[in-house]
């Protein structure tokens, strides 16, 4: 009987073999793979860096040895032929054939021809040292001559030659029976030039030096080279746990109070000392410290107020329903006006944290057309003609023409519209507020200004943080949701324009920004 295999059937399925997988499994895969601590992998640096110089060490002094040693012998013989062939003709040849023998252990044998063609050795240098090419035959001369001829002048061959005899003395050395002999064996160079002398003479020269190092040498470098790793691995471990345990104990130090501050902990300091890199980070993050010590504290101060803004209009909203709905006769537009001016607070202030969203989330963008500013400016002055007539606030725009901006009209309205917000907030008893534009050059400055109690210097900086007060104790405001300095703030920089403000206490504040001006179509002036 055949399974009928639905969608159904297939999403149960799934559902079920996820929900009994065990994820921790891969935790490799999540996670990566374990970390080892930074003390550990820099203590293994040091050690494996120790072990790569030693093994080097090794192939160089050990297995490369022969090899280095013969290029070299190779490289002293040419330039002592040359050096011979150049000073042929010189009176004191033999005596510099001698210091040059004497100097490198050479063997250096002048050979010349007589008059039937066969080379003989005409002049010796150091013979001890010779591998007896002193005793060699006319016929091997005449060879060496032939091939050095053949090779352009120049012929290397490598030959085996005894160093030393030595007696192996054994008991029936004592009973008058002849001692046996040791006969070691070495490898030898012969360096054979071909040249003229001044006269047209043939000479042939051939040096000869040993290639391959004597075992007292051997045994002496292999001693030395135990030493020497004995004292790099000894200075390897020191050095290892050493510097390892110098440069991650400040990270690990470090670690600690970084997990102190993940839990909350501001008033935690981090003090990293041992090199610049981990005072610099240090450094940093007591700065970042502070800062999410600042935004905590705004984070709460924005909680606070927020729940105070939200609280006093549904509180107010809900009173006045609820006498409309018990009390007759109260259903008069006075509270009727006091819910609408209420919920249209609420209204703004839901409106301003959407824009926060927004700025948070970095998707307000801009739509710029060219328009009035002038006209706009004075356009939005309608929007306050309540406060005028119930609370006697006069406001005023100065200016000497129209001027025509090239950005986006709403989000600079609202830049404008906040600003008065808070001049109103802030004016005072006078309820002055003036605007002022400003023309010069091919920029407009416009200028809000208040007449109130002003902003102390230290704290002109902060103003612009959302939710920020200078005066802790919180007043609801007249007008606005407290956000708008910070939204103000944000449309500005969209629009790459200069803003500031500049208070004196007592006196009032001016907040203020510039714009570049174009004409009518938008185009630069």
């Amino acid at each position: 009987m055949k399974h009928k295999l639905t969608l159904k059937k297939i999403n149960e399925f799934i559902t079920q073999k996820v929900k009994s997988f065990d994820f921790k499994k891969l935790n490799i895969f999540a996670y990566g793979k374990r970390k080892h601590s930074l003390m550990t992998w820099l203590s293994t640096c040091f050690f494996s860096f120790t072990i790569i110089m030693i093994i080097t060490l090794w192939l160089f002094q050990g297995v490369f040895l022969e090899s280095f040693y013969k290029a070299i012998k190779t490289k002293n013989l040419t330039t002592c032929a040359e050096s011979v062939c150049k000073n042929i003709d010189n009176k004191n040849i033999y005596m510099l054939i001698d210091t040059i023998c004497d100097q490198n252990d050479f063997c250096i044998a002048l050979c010349t021809h007589d008059v039937y063609g066969n080379y003989k050795q005409s002049y010796v240098s150091n013979p001890e040292a010779g591998g007896h090419i002193n005793s060699l035959s006319s016929r091997i001369l005449n060879d060496y001559y032939i091939k050095t001829r053949n090779n352009h002048g120049k012929y290397i061959d490598i030959i085996d030659t005894v160093i030393e005899e030595d007696s192996l003395f054994k008991e029936n050395d004592f009973i008058g029976i002849e001692p046996e002999l040791e006969k070691k064996f070495t490898k030898g160079m012969i360096y054979a030039v071909s040249f003229t002398d001044s006269e047209d003479t043939e000479i042939l020269m051939l040096i000869y030096s040993t290639v391959t190092l004597s075992s007292s040498t051997k045994q002496t470098l292999t001693y030395q080279l135990r030493i020497i790793t004995a004292v790099f691995v000894i200075i390897a471990v020191f050095i290892s746990v050493s510097f390892s345990r110098l440069i991650a104990l400040p990270l690990e130090n470090i670690n600690n109070t970084a997990k102190e501050l993940a839990q909350g902990n501001y008033e935690i300091k981090f003090s990293g000392k041992g090199y610049r890199e981990v005072e610099q980070l240090s450094e940093t993050l007591n700065i970042a410290t502070y800062e999410l010590s600042q935004v905590d504290q705004m984070r709460k101060d924005l909680i606070a107020n927020v729940s105070h803004d939200l609280r006093t209009p549904l509180t107010l909203i809900t009173g006045y329903g609820e006498v409309m709905r018990d009390i007759p006769g109260e259903n008069t537009p006075e509270n009727i006006q006091i819910i609408i001016d209420e919920a249209t607070r609420l209204s703004s202030l839901v409106n301003d944290l959407i824009d926060i969203s927004k700025i948070e989330a970095g998707t307000m963008k801009l739509e710029a057309t060219a328009f009035c500013l002038t006209d706009t400016i004075q356009a939005m002055f309608g929007r306050y003609n309540k406060l005028k007539e119930q609370d006697g606030f006069s406001f005023t725009l100065e200016h000497d023409q129209d001027v025509y901006v090239y950005a986006d009209q709403l989000k600079i309205s609202q830049v404008i519209y906040n600003l008065v917000n808070n001049a109103v907030n802030y004016c005072g008893d006078s309820k002055a507020i003036t605007v002022r534009q400003i023309c010069y050059d091919n920029r407009v400055r416009i200028e809000v200004i208040d007449n109130g109690p002003g902003i102390p210097q230290d704290k002109l900086k902060n103003i612009w943080d959302r939710y920020y007060k200078v005066d802790k104790s919180h007043k609801s405001a007249k007008i606005g949701t407290g956000l708008g300095l910070s939204i103000v703030k944000t449309i500005l920089k969209l629009h790459k324009a200069n803003f500031g403000v500049f208070s004196t206490v007592g006196k009032g504040t001016t907040f203020w920004f510039e714009l570049a001006r174009t004409n009518k179509d938008g185009e630069p002036l």
